[in-house]
């Protein structure tokens, strides 16, 4: 791939504009909530996201590896078509949020062992800035297979995935924003983006909510794959899970291991149902 392509968010760019965004929604939260906080799930959040940042930290040189791998080897679709730098990042960023975004999520809800992780972040019985970071571990490792598989597919450089990274993120962190945005606003940037009111269906109670509105940067996926719902009253909506119990909701410790614990039940009951026909 031609070197002249354009790095339009630096490495070292990309943490400040996370964090940035962060405190500029942690801000408007208190000035416009879409609903009064009274959660405690502050320490479970943000010690979920400190463990997020540990592991892509620990799995960044893995993905500068895969890059420099796939370029020299000559392997994915842009290395063998010529396209326009600026292009290129379009169709890279559409590519990585319908392959690594919306399919990866829909896969999350579909399968029950992926499910297990990924209830952990729909756990959380209020959405905000600080749930975007609510997420196991092994949802994360996931995360960055698909990543790079996607990397590998397209055939473009670290920085480009690293891009599409953090639209992402600053995205994801719009979207569970409990900021209440004036509805013709919200209506009309979700005909491109998905927004904190398209985005707060999906971490509904209600199963037929919860299974919709997948998309994680352009709305037009679920419109596209007519999973796409909406809801007169956004301010109402019953976030979080009722299987999930208090003492484990804000506990990181037992939202790490609720996921393994549900497995071990099962093969407990597997074996006891195998003593009982026995006997």
């Amino acid at each position: 791939m031609n070197s002249e392509y354009l790095n339009w968010i630096p490495e070292n760019k990309s943490g400040i504009i996370l964090f940035l965004g962060f405190f500029v929604l942690y801000g408007l939260e208190i000035i416009i909530p879409l609903v009064p906080k009274k959660s405690r799930h502050y320490l479970s959040n943000f010690s979920l996201a400190f463990i997020l940042v540990i592991v892509n930290f620990l799995f960044a040189s893995m993905t500068w590896f895969v890059a420099r791998w796939v370029n020299q080897n000559g392997y994915g679709l842009f290395n063998h078509i010529s396209v326009d730098p600026k292009l290129l990042v379009l169709i890279s960023i559409i590519f990585l949020d319908l392959w690594a975004g919306y399919f990866v999520h829909c896969m999350f809800h579909k399968f029950s062992w992926l499910w297990k992780f990924h209830s952990i972040h729909h756990s959380d019985d209020l959405v905000d800035v600080t749930t975007t970071f609510r997420q196991h571990p092994v949802e994360t490792l996931i995360r960055i297979f698909f990543h790079l598989t996607g990397l590998l597919i397209l055939g473009i450089p670290a920085w480009m995935l690293l891009t599409y990274l953090t639209v992402s993120t600053v995205i994801a962190q719009f979207e569970h924003a409990n900021i209440r945005l004036p509805a013709n606003l919200d209506r009309w940037l979700q005909y491109v983006i998905v927004t904190p009111h398209m985005h707060k269906v999906h971490h509904s109670r209600y199963r037929q909510e919860t299974d919709s509105n997948y998309s994680n940067i352009f709305s037009f996926w679920d419109r596209i794959f007519r999973t796409y719902r909406v809801r007169r009253n956004y301010s109402t909506i019953q976030y979080g899970l009722d299987s999930v119990q208090e003492n484990v909701h804000y506990s990181p410790l037992e939202l790490l291991k609720s996921p393994f614990k549900v497995s071990r039940a099962k093969i407990r009951n597997s074996i006891l149902s195998i003593k009982k026909r026995k006997a």
